[in-house]
C-alpha cells in the first residue's frame, strides 16, 4: 500500500485543486441515478486522496470505484475550480492497473487484438462471418439485432452488428489526389465507423470529393486508443498512438478530419497529454496534429463555409443529441446543428440536449443497468420532440440510443449529421 500511495502521490497537486464544493453532484449523470457519493467526482477524488494518505487496505475496491465512471466530462465542464477530472481519473486508472495488473481478458482484447491493427481487422472479419450464430435479426427502425444466447442480462440488449464490408475494404478508402484542390485533409474514420457504420465514413468521403478536397487515407490505421486507455492499459494506448503517428507523419496535410467525437477528443486532448513522445520532433508533430484536427462538421461549416444546399424545407424533423466529448470537452455545439439545417431539415431542440446518454464506452458493458437508466432519460427527451430522427456525432451514442429505442419499439431513426447532409446533398443534384 505504501508503494501504491507513492505512485498515486504524483496526482496530489491535481487533487488539491478540488475544494470539495459538491458542484459535480448536480451534473453527474451516474450520481443522478444512484445517489452514491462514490459515484460522483468528489467522492472518487477523496478516495484517491485517501490512497495517498495510506488510509485504505483494499486497492482493488478503490480501482473498481474509480472505473465506475462514464468519463463524460460533465463534472469538469461545470467545475468552478477547473479541476481536470477526466485526466485525473485516466491517470489514476493507469496507476491502479499497473499496481494490480490488467485482467487476462482485457490483455487479450487490447494487447493481442486492438493494439495490432491487422490482427484486429482480421478478427473482426472472421467474427462478422459467424455473428449470425450469436445475433438474431430484428425488424426495427434502428436496424439492431438481439442475442440468440448468453445470460438474460446480455439477451436484453439490442446490438448494432459488424458490417459485412468494413470501410477500409471499400473503394472509398483510397487517396484522392485532385487537381487545384484548395485543401488536403487526412481522414481518420475510427474503429466504429470502419467496422460498424462504414456508410457514414463513405458519406464523409463522398461529401469531401463533392467539394473538391484532396484526401489522404493511410492504410492499416489503428484504433485511437481510448478503449485501452479508459481501462488503464497505457501500454496498448502508447503502441496505438505510436503506430498512428508513423502513418500520419508520412504525408503533409492541412487538416485531419473525423466523424467520430470520441476519436477527435482522444487525438486532440489525450494523445498530446498522456502519450510520452520519444523526442522533440514527435512532440511537435502531436501538438501540430492536435491543433489541426477537426470534426467533419467543423471542417464543412467553418473551413468550407457550407450553407443551405437549396432544397425544400419539407424534410423530416430532426433533434440533435450533443455527445459529451463534443460539447463538454471540445465546445463543439453549433456546427453539427448548422449542417442539419443546411440539409433542409427542420431542427427541433430537445430538453437537455447535452445531457449524457449513459453509454460511456466500456461503462455500458460493465454497468449496463445504470447505463440504460441514464439513457432512458435521454430517450424520453427525444420522444417529446416528436421528431422522426435523432442525430448525434458519436458512434457510441448512436449504439446506445439505438438499443433503447429498439427495445421500446420506437419509430425514431438514429443518424449522424453527415448522413443527413449527404442524403440531402445528392438528392439536390438529381
Amino acid at each position: 500500500m505504501r508503494k501504491l500511495a507513492k505512485l498515486v502521490k504524483e496526482l496530489e497537486q491535481d487533487l488539491l485543486i478540488c475544494v470539495r464544493c459538491g458542484t459535480c453532484h448536480a451534473v453527474c449523470p451516474l450520481y443522478n441515478i444512484t445517489k452514491d457519493e462514490g459515484d460522483v467526482a468528489r467522492g472518487k477524488l477523496s478516495l484517491l486522496d485517501g490512497l495517498i494518505k495510506n488510509l485504505f487496505s483494499k486497492p482493488d475496491q478503490v480501482n473498481k470505484i474509480i472505473n465506475k465512471c462514464l468519463l463524460c466530462g460533465s463534472c469538469a465542464a461545470s467545475c468552478p475550480s477547473n479541476v481536470n477530472v477526466i485526466q485525473i481519473f485516466i491517470k489514476a486508472r493507469i496507476i491502479l492497473t499497473q499496481f494490480s495488473k490488467l485482467p487476462l481478458f482485457k490483455k487479450i482484447i487490447f494487447r493481442f487484438f486492438i493494439s495490432n491493427p491487422k490482427r484486429f481487422d482480421l478478427g473482426m472479419i472472421i467474427l462478422e462471418k459467424f455473428q449470425f450464430l450469436i445475433f438474431a435479426n430484428n425488424a426495427n427502425k434502428q436496424q439492431t439485432s438481439s442475442y440468440r444466447i448468453f445470460s438474460p442480462t446480455i439477451e436484453s440488449r439490442r446490438i448494432k452488428v459488424i458490417a459485412k464490408i468494413p470501410f477500409h475494404k471499400t473503394e472509398y478508402s483510397q487517396n484522392y489526389n485532385l487537381n487545384k484542390s484548395k485543401f488536403k485533409v487526412a481522414f481518420f474514420p475510427g474503429c466504429a465507423f470502419d467496422k460498424i457504420y462504414p456508410k457514414i465514413a463513405i458519406d464523409t468521403i463522398q461529401i469531401l470529393k463533392h467539394y473538391g478536397i484532396e484526401i489522404y487515407i493511410p492504410k492499416n490505421q489503428g484504433c485511437c486508443g481510448i478503449p485501452a486507455l479508459a481501462s488503464g492499459d497505457k501500454e496498448s494506448f502508447t503502441k496505438l498512438v505510436s503506430h498512428n503517428i508513423d502513418l500520419f507523419s508520412i504525408n503533409g496535410f492541412d487538416y485531419l478530419v473525423t466523424p467520430c467525437a470520441t476519436c477527435l477528443t482522444t487525438i486532440k486532448d489525450l494523445w498530446p497529454s498522456i502519450y510520452k513522445p520519444e523526442g522533440r520532433k514527435e512532440e511537435e508533430f502531436l501538438n501540430n496534429l492536435s491543433s489541426k484536427s477537426l470534426d467533419i462538421s467543423q471542417f464543412l461549416i467553418n473551413i468550407l463555409k457550407v450553407s443551405d444546399i437549396g432544397i425544400n424545407n419539407d424534410l423530416a424533423s430532426v433533434t440533435y443529441h450533443d455527445p459529451c466529448h463534443h460539447k463538454k470537452i471540445l465546445n463543439i455545439e453549433t456546427e453539427p446543428r448548422k449542417l442539419i439545417k443546411a440539409s433542409g431539415n427542420k431542427l427541433v431542440e430537445m430538453e437537455k440536449a447535452d445531457s449524457c446518454c449513459g453509454m460511456g464506452g466500456t461503462f455500458n458493458f460493465f454497468h449496463y443497468d445504470e447505463s440504460i437508466k441514464i439513457g432512458k432519460l435521454k430517450v424520453e427527451n427525444i420522444k417529446k420532440t416528436n421528431c422522426s430522427i435523432v442525430a448525434t456525432s458519436c458512434p457510441a451514442c448512436m449504439i446506445q440510443l439505438s438499443d433503447i429505442l429498439a427495445k421500446q419499439h420506437s419509430g425514431v431513426d438514429v443518424k449522424h449529421p453527415i448522413e443527413i447532409f449527404n442524403q440531402a446533398l445528392f438528392n439536390s443534384k438529381k
